[in-house]
């Protein structure tokens, strides 16, 4: 099975166990490091996540996905935070987090640049619309390859 599809079942599998808990599912990462597999699930909530909620959380979705055994291969489960430079991943993410600076790539270059920072000024329709020191340029969500927050201090 691909590391794709893995990703996809892990998502339906366990986005209700952790919206029952109050929390969101920011992101799922099947990924190779050396000779381990590693399960990584992202999940934020309002007012941020501490140790208590990922270790809950982590035994909540370990002990769904030894029932359901998606996984034919042996992986270790990590659940965290993801940090302050969190990936957006949902059009809704740019609604909710306006305001904030944000580092996004694209599949196609706008005035020249693929890799853009500016601050999310407003989404609408299926635009994202972003303050570049003064200057609005406006995205295509389709056209977004990745997109992170960027902290600022």
């Amino acid at each position: 099975m691909s590391k794709k599809r893995t990703v996809e079942i892990v998502e339906e599998l366990i986005t209700p166990c952790v919206q029952e808990s109050g929390m969101e599912l920011v992101d799922v990462e099947f990924v190779k490091e050396g000779p381990c597999w590693y399960l990584r699930i992202f999940i934020d909530q309002p007012g941020g996540i501490g140790i208590e909620d990922c270790g809950y959380l982590s035994r909540k979705i370990d002990r769904l996905l030894d029932e359901k055994d998606p996984i034919p291969q042996s992986y270790h489960l990590e659940v965290s935070s993801p940090g302050l430079e969190r990936p957006l991943k949902k059009l809704a993410d740019f609604s909710r987090f306006t305001g904030n600076l944000v580092a996004i790539s694209t599949f196609a270059p706008y005035d020249g640049k693929k890799n853009i920072t500016g601050r999310i000024a407003a989404v609408r329709d299926d635009n994202i619309i972003l303050d570049l020191e003064g200057k609005e340029l406006t995205i295509n969500y389709s056209q977004v390859a990745s997109a992170r927050l960027k902290a600022e201090f």
